[in-house]
């Protein structure tokens, strides 16, 4: 179960909008590859190439995953929400849910990262605690597939059409800031 660490995104910060997709298909990577390692079963120790896995995509919804939450709820959607453009006002009930998302996503991912690192320390985990991690990652698959197709297809297209480029611009530097560039 090789894990694909330090991956060229495809954008960078002087294109904040396409870095942002860039994160969600690490964010998919990272889900995947929480999923495969839990379809090994609990009744088995983790090899090392699954503990490195879970390790990093554990950390990776530790660290990564908020800056882009931030990304966009600091950044991205505040200033969607100066726009006076009629196709921001509709929009504005699918931003309030992706919010509501975040928030859904943030509560399950805490509990996927206790059950893992309980994983990680103990070697082997009951049934029911396996069992609770796939419905969690299950759920998280679910909202995060419906989430980042509104985003990709609908909500990232409309900023780069309504937001000034200075607009664009000031995301990029606060995306920058918050990874420490």
């Amino acid at each position: 179960m090789p894990v694909k660490l330090g991956a060229k995104a495809e954008h960078d910060f002087n294109q904040p909008l396409g870095l942002l997709g860039d994160c969600h298909r690490r964010i998919e990577n990272f889900l995947g590859v929480l999923m495969r390692v839990v379809e090994i079963g609990c009744d088995q120790p983790l090899t090392t190439q699954q503990r490195e896995a879970l390790t990093v995509a554990l950390r990776y919804f530790n660290s990564a995953a908020p800056r882009h939450t931030a990304d966009e709820e600091e950044s991205l959607f505040p200033r969607m929400r100066q726009s006076d453009d009629p196709r921001v006002r509709q929009a504005m009930a699918k931003l309030d849910a992706l919010e509501a998302d975040h928030q859904s996503a943030d509560a399950a991912h805490k509990e996927v990262d206790t059950i893992g690192r309980k994983w990680l320390s103990q070697g082997t985990l009951v049934q029911v605690e396996l069992d609770r991690m796939k419905e969690l990652l299950q759920m998280l698959l679910e909202l995060y597939q419906r989430h980042i197709h509104v985003e990709d297809n609908e909500i990232f297209p409309l900023a780069g059409q309504v937001l000034a480029c200075d607009q664009v611009t000031q995301i990029g530097q606060e995306m920058a800031k918050r990874r420490g560039h």
